[in-house]
């Protein structure tokens, strides 16, 4: 079976590189052709170009975008404005939009059936009353008490949770994930998943495409069908320069009965929970939500469904409380959230750079990428020089080399402001983990990076005055411990390293 799997996998990857291979040499063949040949060719392509670079100019997004645009446009004005075109309209957005605000109007009032907890909360809690305030009345993702929470510092730590509360499931299983691997993780999950599926319990998987496109065979929703489990590919991958492959599901959501949630960097392969070395020891970070806050990620889940599948459903028959109270008792306060590429608004980003913004003695922060856009480095900068003790921790070893060249060529300016950045050491730290100030703190799946804070669909959950804010503090400190400060000169004596760095950076956006 194995073997059937891997070389369907091979015949599959070959030919995408072959199609891909085959579309890139006929549009330079044809473009160099033409420039050469006909100036009304020339002409045409350099005004849609000069078309485009006014239209990103004027756009209200990130002054990084508009940079790495025009300066590619003056690079190759022939055909630089159709290579964005091509590049930006990646996502049907009209087809797509109607259908979360179709989705957003049904459930916004479902998100409340635990109880609207804003006024009294935001009353006795007025130091987070910016955040909440965003996030509940802005964003739509409101604030919850009866949930108890358990940081997961590890992959093993997640892996273990998420099958005891599979185990205890009674009436459904959402699983979202970006990646999913044969091997000793998914093989146990899968297992309990076809018994529960067998027991006639609703089990539904979304996995990105394009995160398991060399890991999972074309018809794998339909080798899961047949055990009872519904299953989508998200967002197909299309081995064609016009389709939709931008905008990727990069959220990790378990959620049982409504009851249970699970979020974090941990996907469901084996290098995750160190059964498999990939580059050394893999660091990670995730959460576990028992009580109304998992709720919130229930709806979550079903949104990427109804947006998958364009299937609507009656959402109130998944409340797990109708007939009984949550017994959960009260731990701090909890905001879960999601961030969606299809709208202008960056959840992920503004959690983030309020914690920033707002933290009076410390933020410590994990990520495996810092490709970050000036009002993130302005942020970090601000907060060192005003005396906030500001500390990020980044993978010594590498996934991707130029994003961690890149990576890197953002610790000379942060570093001269005072942020103090530190590389892990014992392989490859994946966590996504922001602590500030002893009070407040998120977890969830957004990286440092353009194409988590802008391009993929996000999740992660708020917490304040919550127990498992120390556990985050402590795990980072430990992380600290086997991990190396960085020095200012590390990276200012090297001028060629240097200037390919600051190469690097003018095409950050698209890495």
């Amino acid at each position: 079976m194995y073997k059937k799997w891997f070389g369907f996998l091979l015949r599959r990857r070959i030919v995408v590189a072959f199609l891909l291979l085959i579309q890139i040499a006929v549009m330079v063949v044809l473009l160099l052709y033409r420039s050469e040949n006909s100036w009304i060719f020339n002409g045409l392509m350099t005004a849609i170009s000069v078309i485009v670079a006014v239209r990103i100019i004027a756009n209200r997004t990130k002054g990084a975008y508009k940079l790495t645009w025009v300066f590619q446009i003056l690079l190759f004005p022939i055909f630089g404005g159709l290579f964005y075109l091509l590049f930006q309209f990646q996502m049907s957005k009209m087809k797509y939009n109607k259908r979360i605000n179709h989705y957003k109007y049904i459930s916004e009032p479902l998100y409340l059936l635990p109880g609207n907890l804003y006024l009294s909360e935001t009353h006795l809690q007025r130091k987070y009353l910016p955040q909440m305030n965003y996030l509940q009345k802005f964003a739509g993702f409101p604030v919850y008490t009866h949930t108890r929470t358990q940081y997961l510092s590890s992959g093993e730590e997640k892996f273990k949770a998420m099958l005891l509360e599979l185990e205890k499931a009674e009436h459904y299983i959402f699983l979202e994930y970006f990646i999913i691997e044969s091997g000793i993780m998914w093989d146990s999950i899968l297992k309990i998943l076809k018994a529960k599926a067998a027991q006639g319990i609703d089990v539904r998987l979304i996995y990105d495409d394009v995160g398991c496109l060399f890991l999972l065979p074309k018809d794998y929703p339909t080798q899961l069908e047949a055990y009872g489990i519904k299953c989508i590919a998200f967002n197909r991958f299309n081995p064609l320069f016009s389709a939709k492959q931008n905008n990727r599901d990069h959220r990790k959501i378990c959620v049982v009965d409504g009851k249970v949630a699970i979020t974090g960097g941990v996907n469901l392969a084996d290098e995750y929970i160190n059964h498999i070395e990939k580059y050394g020891h893999w660091k990670d970070a995730a959460i576990l939500l028992e009580g109304h806050g998992a709720w919130s990620f229930t709806l979550i889940f079903l949104e990427m469904w109804y947006l998958a599948s364009n299937t609507e459903e009656n959402y109130t028959a998944f409340y797990p409380w109708k007939a009984e109270k949550c017994q959960v008792q009260n731990d701090g306060l909890v905001q879960p959230y999601s961030d969606s590429p299809l709208d202008d608004e960056n959840v992920g980003e503004h959690v983030y750079l309020q914690i920033i913004n707002n933290a009076k003695d410390y933020v410590y922060i994990n990520t495996p990428y810092l490709i970050i856009d000036d009002s993130m480095v302005s942020a970090l900068c601000l907060a060192a020089k005003s005396g906030v003790d500001v500390r990020i921790v980044t993978p010594n070893k590498y996934d991707k080399r130029i994003v961690h060249v890149t990576t890197r060529s953002y610790y000379r300016e942060l570093i001269k402001a005072g942020v103090k950045i530190y590389e892990y050491t014992n392989g490859f730290n994946h966590g996504k983990t922001f602590v500030s100030d002893h009070c407040v703190a998120t977890v969830g799946t957004t990286n440092l990076d353009f194409r988590s804070l802008y391009l993929h669909f996000e999740c992660g959950v708020l917490l304040f005055d919550n127990s498992a804010i120390h556990d985050i503090y402590e795990d980072f400190i430990k992380t600290l411990e086997i991990s190396r400060l960085v020095k200012e000169d590390d990276y200012t004596g090297n001028i060629l390293l240097n200037l390919a760095q600051d190469f690097l950076r003018v095409f950050a956006p698209l890495m």
